[in-house]
């Protein structure tokens, strides 16, 4: 049941970062789920930093972290991909 809620805390985070981040329209909801799980890690890896606790269980907090984790990955994504010529 852990890794079911985990996948949906994801998904949640990711389509929220999504949001925040204008990509909404260009990825999926399997790209969410990914953006958001990753953004858990690394907003886990930001907090700890900082010397705060990382994602907890499902709860707010965790789905603040996991999205504030997507959308700095999401930002770091942009920063390296080529701007579209056209």
């Amino acid at each position: 049941m852990g890794l079911i809620l985990f996948v949906v805390l994801g998904a949640i985070a990711g389509w929220i970062a999504s949001m925040v981040a204008g990509t909404n329209q260009e990825q999926g909801t399997l790209s969410d789920i990914v953006l958001g799980i990753v953004g858990a890690l690394v907003g886990g890896f930001i907090m700890n930093f900082f010397g705060q606790t990382g994602v907890t269980g499902f709860n707010f907090y965790s789905l603040f972290v996991a999205v504030l984790g997507a959308v700095v990955l999401l930002y770091v994504v942009r920063l390296f991909q080529r701007p579209h010529l056209g």
